[in-house]
């Protein structure tokens, strides 16, 4: 079930876990100076933990480097800098260039807020190997995340029966179900992780980025956000302008949304992203066999979802395939262009009655592991969610706003607008109506825009250029599918992302890549 950014959250976390599935301003400098001086002990990386999605070690680096991880400390409350500390895990690949080029460390941001940047790096490192030639790469899961403290609401088997319930109430017993089933999972949150929840903002990862980027030795930050990722890096900006470096936007939360407008927008996304895979099976020169049109496609997976939401289909024992679970999966394949064959088999399979493969897509977006462990995505994406965002919006609320998200989608409308609720029976109030990313005097920010993106709408990138302000924000758009740019391999896209980052670059606004 999706909070108001729910859909976003995998982003290329749960890629990276679906696919081995499938496949088999002036800134706070008063902190501790014992903290910036810390020396990192830098180690073979174990398996990662259960909280950031288990699975085995990384594989050793293409020229048989093997990745490294660290522990830095950070204040728990920032505030109090010279109060309590917590550990955030660090992953890192030395750079494989020539030592006397290097650049410094390119700190990278995946996504979420909740994604593992210790697991997600390693799983997509080959596709960063230029940037590699002069930059150590460098991830790490934030504060509430996987090894950083991370957040801990239900168990495995409470988080199973939190999949399954109906995320689309039609009748007053249903949305009555729904408000409990939230207000427990948030209970369980503030039972198990009172101590972490008021410190997890946005603002708090992105101080604990500037700590970063001094322990690792550098004068300015070079930084890779994506999705999530760019508010993070927009937060940094506003707070540490002079400290920016280099710096790239891919995927770009729209930064002048409140959760509302940001859902309503993730509605349209989707949509746009489920026309775009209809009409690309239509218009193949073989039979789509999943649809006589693009719209007799989408016709047959609404009535899935309905006949689904009457009677569940068989799914990954004992769990069934309930109708939440198939909206979910669905979105998940939507994430990537690479992914729409699973959704094209996942959706001849239901039509057969087995709900295996839309389950699985699903499960991805969860964060739940093939042994049924989940890793803590869902619990750090709604704790950091609601410690962000101040709005807390009501059952009647959202009941009067059903019409507008059902004309932006027949199919993901009603599911982004009961997730709205998540944060309404939060202990910890929420910072702002949305993040503050002006940042006059930084240096460029290369914003990178994909027309075709569900997550994180293609306009999100305008508006995030011009709350950067006059100067900042350098726009490139990409004509394509699935959430992100630079990964699409685009030649045209990667180059100039790699001219900036690696020469200091910056392609004229504008550029088009497609």
């Amino acid at each position: 079930m999706p909070n108001p950014s729910r859909l976003r959250a995998a982003v290329l976390t749960a890629s990276a876990v679906l696919l081995s599935s499938l496949l088999a301003g002036c800134g706070d400098d008063s902190q501790d100076e014992d903290l910036t001086a810390q020396e990192l002990s830098w180690k073979d990386c174990p398996a990662p933990s259960e909280a950031q999605g288990g699975g085995a070690a990384p594989s050793p680096l293409p020229n048989g480097d093997e990745w490294q991880c660290a522990t830095m400390k950070a204040p728990l409350d920032w505030d109090e800098p010279e109060g309590d500390t917590i550990g955030l895990a660090l992953i890192r690949a030395e750079t494989s260039g020539d030592k006397s080029k290097r650049i410094g460390s390119l700190l990278f941001n995946f996504g979420g807020p909740g994604g593992s940047g210790v697991t997600t790096l390693p799983a997509f490192g080959e596709d960063y190997a230029a940037l590699r030639t002069r930059y150590d790469l460098v991830s790490f899961d934030p504060r509430g995340v996987g090894r950083s403290a991370p957040v801990e609401c239900e168990n495995d088997q409470e988080l199973d029966a939190y999949f399954q319930q109906d995320a689309t109430p039609d009748d007053a017993t249903e949305r009555t179900e729904l408000l409990d089933n939230t207000k427990e999972f948030n209970a369980a949150c503030e039972e198990n992780s009172k101590k972490v929840l008021p410190h997890v903002r946005t603002t708090d990862a992105a101080r604990d980025m500037d700590l970063m980027r001094q322990v690792l030795g550098d004068d300015k930050l070079y930084y890779f956000g994506i999705s999530y990722g760019t508010e993070l890096g927009g937060v940094y900006a506003h707070l540490f302008p002079k400290r920016v470096g280099r710096a790239v936007f891919d995927a770009v939360v729209d930064p002048t949304q409140n959760p509302e407008q940001g859902s309503l927008g993730q509605a349209e996304g989707f949509q746009l992203a489920l026309d775009n895979f209809a009409e690309d099976c239509t218009s193949k020169v073989e039979d789509c066999p999943i649809g006589d049109s693009a719209q007799d496609v989408k016709d047959r997976i609404a009535k899935l979802l309905t006949d689904l939401d009457k009677k569940p289909l068989p799914g990954i024992f004992p769990r069934d395939l309930t109708q939440t679970a198939a909206t979910n999966g669905i979105a998940q394949a939507l994430y990537s262009q690479d992914f729409w064959e699973y959704l094209t088999q996942g959706l001849q399979q239901a039509y057969d009655g087995d709900g295996r493969i839309l389950m699985l897509l699903s499960d991805s977006m969860n964060g739940r592991s093939e042994n049924g462990e989940y890793s803590n995505i869902t619990a750090a994406n709604v704790s950091i969610n609601c410690a962000d965002d101040k709005p807390r919006y009501t059952a009647e609320y959202v009941q009067s706003k059903l019409p507008e998200f059902q004309a932006a989608s027949e199919l993901f409308g009603d599911f982004l607008a009961w997730g709205m609720v998540s944060c309404t029976d939060w202990d910890v109030a929420g910072a702002a109506d949305h993040p503050d990313v002006s940042a006059p005097g930084s240096a460029p920010i290369l914003v990178v825009g994909n027309t075709g993106d569900p997550a994180t709408p293609y306009e999100g990138a305008r508006k995030m250029v011009q709350a950067l302000g006059a100067g900042v924000g350098v726009e490139l758009t990409y004509k394509g599918q699935g959430h992100g740019a630079y990964d699409s391999k685009n030649r045209c896209v990667q180059n100039a992302v790699n001219g900036y980052l690696l020469d200091g670059k910056v392609p004229a606004a504008g550029t088009v890549c497609s």
